[in-house]
């Protein structure tokens, strides 16, 4: 696509964000939603419009070459993303489920489920691609020295002796040998039945004419038939309906969209590098050309200001300090709030001053009085405001300014900017000129200020030699604040220092290490994309109904994006954005748990660190290496962020009770891995995924307490199966014909997850049955056999992991909720008001605890 599609997608962004900041940024205060339906459709009604927005400037993003556009660009895109997250947890507060469905919002806005795709920014890893292939580089290396250190999953190989071996051999020879001549002895006999039934016939009575016709007919009808069928399969080709046969990758138009968007990616790279030279050669010519005028300038406003203030106060002021600002706070213009400020500070230095002449007694007996009215003004303020206003209202964004910013920057430069002559979209020098003038005048202003400070100082001097007076205390007494300051400073910093085990060490060798343990892994190249699931289309309908429906594998996606992928990728969203430090993946088994935990590593270029009971079984030993190990694990993802830190069967982790049996001592890390979760901070790119298939069998609390969020992986729906047959035939080289009915295979695998029917495809699709599909086309029984072998997720399953998600914190909120809901109705503003009264019994405890 032109430079002109992405401008235009950029400013479509625009104009939806000017649409919700109206919404986001009223004049005055909006009043608290009584009904949380209606709180929830109105917030959720933001965040579809805001993935739309995110879409559009993730897409302009990754294909816009201008760099002083992207760098706009990247800003508001942040913003998006952060606002994103921050609605996701308002619409989790609201429903109390990790999962929402937009279906009558999607009907009411025209869009299809496809239009709130959550995109994965391509620059999480773009951006990063030479750090990324310098680290894979290194860990290959030391892999390679290490030999090789797959395991084999599948049982050892017995030894088998040479006679055994012989003899099995002749076994399958004989067998073949005895298969092949029953073949031969079946092809005799029916030759001599079709001699024996052609003599008793006789010879031929019908005449050769009407045999060519009867032989045209035939023939005629089978060339028309087939003829039929190709327009009908190329028909249902070109409308999309029945996937296109193997064709040249080079040909398809998928082909050369992606050809044509890494041609843009390398331009960004030249136009970039253009860019940075231009910043360096426009500052220095600025330097030349427009230095020396600015300094006599600013040396003329200054020496004037000395007289104004010697005219009006009799005595030449004092500089301002460099901290302070220098030259640059005696021309600044204050804003009003800045005035107000001010004026308040005067008058709080004229309250000090007649407070020292005396009175103090009378004085702290009215700061107390003062206090004892504050606290009762404070409390009933506060029953007043839950009296009065109580409902939803939307917390404080971080994010809204800086999309109003990037908003307000767009509407004053690029939308109205003509580009008729920039056709190859470089670099603007005029508006490198007008950043650079500012820098440059700075620049200029320190060295004026060291001359003028000298000049004031000699003029000082001058006048005091007149007056015979010395008044050098205010400098000293400068000075010695700023000292003060830096002292006070440092003592901060040493006590925020912890102990560091490895201080003696480099990352380098830490990283080698943990590496050589086993605990630092490769992790296998997997998008988010290849985690197949369809959108399901009737959540809202069944929860309309009061029936909880399952997530389908399309809402897991989503939810791990938004958890796992959109906060690690970006340091600026993960800094301000709601802080996920753990996540916990529970469902049946090949539901794609591992999967998932893999895509988010590749997706944001993060390290992965295994830390599953069975793998740092036996390493760093007592309790002493157990600190070491967790040490070296969290000091090597914070230097290296982003980072995952993986726990496979997590519920081990918090068993009611071990096996004797079990030599991996899987409670090791009960108490250091929620403590060091605890420890992580909003600038850690560090995220605590654990996958669990047996959640049940540990204590929930303890579990619970461990990961802060919980994301249930149902098996696979209708339409997710019927979606990954489809795909996962293609990918094991199958080709899908009017012979293979996958609908009828889609029904008939309910309950089997998408490991369980890989496993399948991969035992169908041998290379000898590849070789054999232009001549004997797939059919869905051939997978039943497979399967058949295979034991399913069975319902009874699926249950127990429902009722146990029901168990956790969010579930029980959501079942009190739904309970509020049905004692009062329905409604959700009066559900909010049958637990009014349990609020307000709560208030004491809440305040104590505060």
């Amino acid at each position: 696509m032109s430079h002109d599609t992405y401008n235009t997608l950029w400013k479509q962004a625009h104009t939806t964000i000017t649409d919700l900041l109206e919404i986001e940024q009223p004049e005055e205060p909006p009043k608290p939603e009584r009904d949380r339906l209606t709180a929830f459709q109105n917030v959720a009604t933001m965040y579809v419009r805001y993935i739309q927005i995110f879409r559009k400037l993730e897409s302009s993003y990754d294909q816009i070459v201008h760099p002083q556009k992207r760098r706009v660009l990247r800003h508001v895109l942040d913003g998006a993303i952060g606002r994103i997250l921050e609605l996701k947890g308002e619409l989790t507060g609201l429903e109390f489920s990790e999962f929402h469905y937009f279906d009558d919002i999607l009907s009411d806005l025209k869009l299809t489920p496809n239009d709130i795709e959550m995109p994965i920014p391509k620059y999480f890893t773009l951006e990063r691609s030479k750090i990324l292939k310098d680290r894979e580089k290194l860990l290959g290396q030391i892999l390679a020295k290490l030999g090789p250190q797959d395991k084999d999953l599948k049982e050892e190989e017995k030894p088998m002796s040479l006679e055994e071996s012989i003899r099995i051999i002749q076994v399958h020879e004989r067998a073949r040998q005895g298969r092949l001549r029953a073949k031969f002895m079946r092809e005799i006999r029916m030759q001599e039945e079709r001699e024996r039934q052609a003599a008793n016939r006789g010879a031929p009575t019908i005449e050769p004419d009407t045999a060519a016709i009867r032989i045209q007919k035939v023939w005629k009808g089978f060339a028309q038939r087939k003829r039929t069928k190709r327009e009908r399969e190329e028909e249902m080709m070109f409308i999309g309906m029945t996937p296109l046969p193997g064709q040249p990758a080079k040909n398809t138009p998928q082909f050369l969209a992606t050809k044509t968007e890494s041609a843009r990616r390398v331009t960004q790279e030249e136009h970039e590098r253009e860019y940075q030279q231009a910043l360096v050669t426009i500052k220095e010519k600025l330097r030349e050309v427009e230095g020396p005028e600015m300094k006599e300038s600013m040396q003329d406003q200054i020496r004037q200001w000395f007289i104004e203030v010697r005219d009006a106060t009799g005595k030449f002021p004092d500089y301002p300090d460099e901290d302070e600002g220098g030259s640059a706070m005696i021309f600044k213009e204050k804003t009003p709030e800045e005035v107000e400020a001010e004026m308040a500070a005067k008058a709080e230095e004229k309250g000090k001053k007649k407070g020292k002449k005396g009175k103090k007694g009378k004085k702290s007996g009215k700061k107390k009085g003062k206090k004892g009215k504050k606290g009762k003004k404070g409390k009933k303020g506060g029953d007043d405001e839950e009296e009065e206003e109580p409902g939803f209202k939307l917390a404080p964004s971080q994010f809204v300014p800086a999309l109003a910013e990037g908003n307000t920057q767009f509407q004053g430069v690029w939308k109205e900017r003509d580009e008729s002559d920039n056709f190859s979209q470089k670099h603007d020098a005029e508006l490198i000129k007008e950043d650079k003038r500012k820098e440059v005048e700075g620049e200029v202003r320190l060295q004026v200020d060291e001359l003028m400070r000298e000049e004031l100082k000699n003029l000082k001097a001058a006048v005091e030699r007149d007056k015979g007076k010395k008044g050098k205390k205010g400098k000293k007494s400068g000075k010695k604040k700023k000292k003060k300051g830096k002292k006070s400073g440092k003592k901060g910093k040493k006590g925020k220092k912890e102990k560091d085990l490895t201080a003696d060490r480099t990352i380098e060798s830490l990283y080698e290490e943990l590496v050589q343990e086993g605990i630092l892994v490769r992790c296998p190249k997997v998008h988010m994309s290849d985690y197949l699931g369809e959108y399901s289309y009737l959540g809202t309908t069944l929860r309309t109904a009061n029936i909880e429906p399952m997530p389908s594998l399309h809402d897991v996606r989503r939810v791990v994006t938004e958890y796992g992928i959109l906060p690690l990728g970006s340091q600026a969203v993960h800094e301000q954005a709601p802080l996920v430090k753990s996540l916990l993946l529970t469902g049946p088994r090949g539901t794609g748990k591992k999967m998932l935990v893999h895509a988010i590593c590749t997706e944001t270029g993060a390290n992965l660190f295994d830390l599953t009971c069975t793998n740092i079984a036996g390493k760093y030993p007592g309790k002493s290496g157990l600190a070491m190990m967790m040490h070296m694990v969290f000091k090597v993802a914070r230097q290296l962020q982003p980072s995952v830190i993986f726990v496979g069967d997590a519920e081990k982790t918090f068993l009611k009770k071990v096996p004797k049996t079990d030599p991996t001592d899987p409670k090791r890390l009960k108490k250091d891995l929620p403590k060091a979760i605890k420890g992580m901070k909003a600038e850690d790119r560090i995220v605590v995924i654990g996958t669990s298939r047996q959640p049940f069998d540990c204590e929930l609390k303890a579990l619970t307490g461990c990961y802060q969020k919980i994301v249930l992986i149902p098996r696979p729906d209708y339409a997710s199966r019927f979606l990954m047959w489809q795909s996962m035939i293609q990918k094991g080289q199958g080709i899908l014909t009017n012979h293979l009915d996958v609908s009828s295979l889609s029904k008939v695998t309910d309950g089997y997850t998408p490991a369980q029917m890989w496993t399948a495809i991969q035992q169908v699709l041998t290379d000898r049955r590849i070789q054999q599909l232009s001549k004997r086309p797939l059919t869905s029984v051939e997978f039943i056999s497979p399967l058949a072998r295979i034991d399913p997720i069975y319902k009874e399953e699926e249950e127990a992991f429902k009722s146990w998600n029901e168990k956790t914190p969010l579930g029980k909120k959501r079942a009190k909720a739904a309970k509020g809901d049905d004692d009062e109705d329905g409604g959700g503003g009066k559900g909010k008001k049958g637990k009014k009264g349990k609020k307000s019994g709560k208030k004491g405890k809440k305040k104590k605890k505060k």
